[in-house]
Protein backbone atom coordinates (compact mmCIF):
# COMPACT_ATOMS: atom_id res chain seq x y z
CA UNK A 1 0.00 0.00 0.00
CA UNK A 2 1.28 3.44 -0.88
CA UNK A 3 1.64 6.05 1.86
CA UNK A 4 1.89 9.84 1.79
CA UNK A 5 5.52 9.51 2.86
CA UNK A 6 6.81 7.25 0.08
CA UNK A 7 8.66 10.23 -1.39
CA UNK A 8 11.00 10.19 1.64
CA UNK A 9 13.78 7.63 1.23
CA UNK A 10 13.30 4.81 3.75
CA UNK A 11 16.74 5.35 5.29
CA UNK A 12 15.93 9.06 5.88
CA UNK A 13 12.45 8.62 7.38
CA UNK A 14 13.61 8.39 11.01
CA UNK A 15 15.72 11.55 10.67
CA UNK A 16 12.84 13.42 9.01
CA UNK A 17 10.52 12.15 11.76
CA UNK A 18 12.82 13.49 14.49
CA UNK A 19 13.08 16.87 12.74
CA UNK A 20 9.28 17.05 12.40
CA UNK A 21 8.74 16.14 16.06
CA UNK A 22 11.13 18.90 17.16
CA UNK A 23 9.43 21.38 14.80
CA UNK A 24 6.02 20.34 16.14
CA UNK A 25 7.12 20.86 19.75
CA UNK A 26 8.63 24.28 19.01
CA UNK A 27 5.55 25.51 17.15
CA UNK A 28 3.27 24.05 19.83
CA UNK A 29 5.20 25.99 22.49
CA UNK A 30 4.78 29.20 20.48
CA UNK A 31 1.06 28.52 20.10
CA UNK A 32 0.78 28.01 23.86
CA UNK A 33 2.40 31.39 24.46
CA UNK A 34 0.16 33.13 21.90
CA UNK A 35 -2.85 31.30 23.29
CA UNK A 36 -2.51 32.41 26.92
CA UNK A 37 -4.56 35.63 26.46
CA UNK A 38 -7.31 33.59 24.77
CA UNK A 39 -8.34 31.71 27.90
CA UNK A 40 -11.38 33.52 29.29
CA UNK A 41 -14.62 32.62 31.07
CA UNK A 42 -16.34 32.41 27.67
CA UNK A 43 -13.41 30.43 26.21
CA UNK A 44 -11.86 28.34 29.00
CA UNK A 45 -10.03 26.27 26.37
CA UNK A 46 -8.79 29.34 24.50
CA UNK A 47 -8.70 28.86 20.74
CA UNK A 48 -10.03 25.29 21.10
CA UNK A 49 -13.22 26.69 22.65
CA UNK A 50 -13.54 28.90 19.56
CA UNK A 51 -13.04 25.87 17.29
CA UNK A 52 -15.92 24.06 19.00
CA UNK A 53 -18.24 27.09 19.42
CA UNK A 54 -20.67 25.65 16.86
CA UNK A 55 -23.06 28.60 16.67
CA UNK A 56 -22.82 32.34 16.03
CA UNK A 57 -23.91 33.37 19.55
CA UNK A 58 -21.20 31.30 21.25
CA UNK A 59 -18.58 32.40 18.72
CA UNK A 60 -19.56 36.06 19.27
CA UNK A 61 -19.41 35.66 23.06
CA UNK A 62 -15.89 34.23 22.73
CA UNK A 63 -14.76 37.03 20.40
CA UNK A 64 -16.24 39.65 22.73
CA UNK A 65 -14.48 38.08 25.71
CA UNK A 66 -11.16 38.37 23.88
CA UNK A 67 -11.58 42.02 22.95
CA UNK A 68 -9.52 43.60 20.19
CA UNK A 69 -6.14 42.59 21.61
CA UNK A 70 -7.23 39.00 22.17
CA UNK A 71 -8.56 38.82 18.64
CA UNK A 72 -5.14 39.88 17.35
CA UNK A 73 -3.60 37.05 19.38
CA UNK A 74 -6.23 34.69 17.92
CA UNK A 75 -5.31 35.81 14.40
CA UNK A 76 -1.62 35.24 15.09
CA UNK A 77 -2.46 31.87 16.61
CA UNK A 78 -4.47 30.85 13.54
CA UNK A 79 -1.72 32.05 11.20
CA UNK A 80 0.93 30.04 13.04
CA UNK A 81 -1.44 27.08 13.09
CA UNK A 82 -0.91 26.69 9.34
CA UNK A 83 2.73 25.75 10.08
CA UNK A 84 1.64 23.66 13.05
CA UNK A 85 -0.86 21.62 11.05
CA UNK A 86 1.85 20.71 8.57
CA UNK A 87 4.24 19.81 11.40
CA UNK A 88 1.88 17.73 13.56
CA UNK A 89 0.21 15.96 10.63
CA UNK A 90 3.56 15.06 9.10
CA UNK A 91 5.21 13.99 12.35
CA UNK A 92 2.28 11.90 13.59
CA UNK A 93 1.55 10.48 10.14
CA UNK A 94 5.19 9.54 9.56
CA UNK A 95 5.29 8.16 13.10
CA UNK A 96 2.31 5.92 12.25
CA UNK A 97 4.16 4.67 9.17
CA UNK A 98 7.39 4.01 11.09
CA UNK A 99 5.55 2.13 13.84
CA UNK A 100 3.54 0.16 11.26
CA UNK A 101 6.76 -0.82 9.51
CA UNK A 102 8.25 -2.01 12.81
CA UNK A 103 5.20 -4.11 13.69
CA UNK A 104 5.49 -7.26 11.68
CA UNK A 105 3.99 -9.17 10.03
CA UNK A 106 3.26 -6.79 7.24
CA UNK A 107 -0.32 -7.09 6.13
CA UNK A 108 -1.57 -7.68 9.67
CA UNK A 109 -4.51 -5.64 10.90
CA UNK A 110 -2.28 -3.47 13.11
CA UNK A 111 0.15 -2.86 10.24
CA UNK A 112 -2.72 -1.85 7.95
CA UNK A 113 -4.16 0.38 10.67
CA UNK A 114 -0.86 2.28 10.85
CA UNK A 115 -0.78 2.70 7.08
CA UNK A 116 -4.37 3.98 7.07
CA UNK A 117 -3.59 6.38 9.89
CA UNK A 118 -0.57 7.65 7.95
CA UNK A 119 -3.19 8.79 5.39
CA UNK A 120 -5.57 10.02 8.08
CA UNK A 121 -3.20 12.68 9.38
CA UNK A 122 -2.98 14.58 6.07
CA UNK A 123 -6.79 14.46 6.07
CA UNK A 124 -6.69 15.98 9.58
CA UNK A 125 -4.45 18.76 8.23
CA UNK A 126 -6.91 19.51 5.42
CA UNK A 127 -9.75 19.63 7.95
CA UNK A 128 -7.62 21.97 10.08
CA UNK A 129 -7.11 24.28 7.07
CA UNK A 130 -10.86 24.47 6.45
CA UNK A 131 -11.48 25.01 10.16
CA UNK A 132 -8.90 27.82 10.26
CA UNK A 133 -10.53 29.48 7.25
CA UNK A 134 -13.92 29.39 8.99
CA UNK A 135 -12.44 30.84 12.19
CA UNK A 136 -10.64 33.57 10.26
CA UNK A 137 -13.94 34.50 8.62
CA UNK A 138 -15.46 34.88 12.09
CA UNK A 139 -12.49 36.94 13.27
CA UNK A 140 -13.00 39.23 10.28
CA UNK A 141 -16.56 39.89 11.36
CA UNK A 142 -18.74 37.39 9.53
CA UNK A 143 -22.00 36.67 11.34
CA UNK A 144 -22.94 33.75 9.12
CA UNK A 145 -24.09 30.69 11.02
CA UNK A 146 -22.19 28.46 8.61
CA UNK A 147 -18.66 29.33 9.84
CA UNK A 148 -18.93 28.18 13.48
CA UNK A 149 -20.69 25.03 12.24
CA UNK A 150 -17.99 24.33 9.66
CA UNK A 151 -15.27 24.92 12.26
CA UNK A 152 -16.87 22.51 14.74
CA UNK A 153 -17.51 19.78 12.17
CA UNK A 154 -13.94 20.01 10.95
CA UNK A 155 -12.52 20.06 14.49
CA UNK A 156 -14.28 16.88 15.61
CA UNK A 157 -12.82 14.48 12.99
CA UNK A 158 -9.51 16.39 13.04
CA UNK A 159 -9.03 15.83 16.77
CA UNK A 160 -10.26 12.23 16.42
CA UNK A 161 -7.65 11.46 13.76
CA UNK A 162 -4.91 13.21 15.75
CA UNK A 163 -5.76 11.29 18.95
CA UNK A 164 -5.95 7.96 17.08
CA UNK A 165 -2.61 8.68 15.40
CA UNK A 166 -0.95 9.66 18.67
CA UNK A 167 -2.30 6.57 20.43
CA UNK A 168 -1.08 4.36 17.59
CA UNK A 169 2.40 5.91 17.69
CA UNK A 170 2.66 5.77 21.48
CA UNK A 171 1.21 2.29 22.04
CA UNK A 172 2.77 0.82 18.90
CA UNK A 173 6.09 2.49 19.67
CA UNK A 174 6.16 0.98 23.15
CA UNK A 175 5.20 -2.44 21.72
CA UNK A 176 7.97 -2.17 19.12
CA UNK A 177 10.49 -1.26 21.83
CA UNK A 178 9.46 -4.24 23.97
CA UNK A 179 9.67 -6.49 20.94
CA UNK A 180 13.16 -5.21 20.11
CA UNK A 181 14.24 -5.68 23.76
CA UNK A 182 12.87 -9.22 23.76
CA UNK A 183 14.75 -10.08 20.57
CA UNK A 184 18.05 -8.79 22.04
Amino acid sequence: MKTPFDWIATEKQKSVFIFLVVLTIIVMACLQILGKPLSTDAAPGGIVSFEFAGDPATARAILDSWGVTGQVYAGLNLGLDFLFLFAYASSIGLGCLLVAQSLLPQGSLIHKMGLWLSWGLPVAAILDCVENYALIRLLLGSTSAVWPTVARWCAIPKFTLVVLGLLFVLIGGVAALFRRQKLN
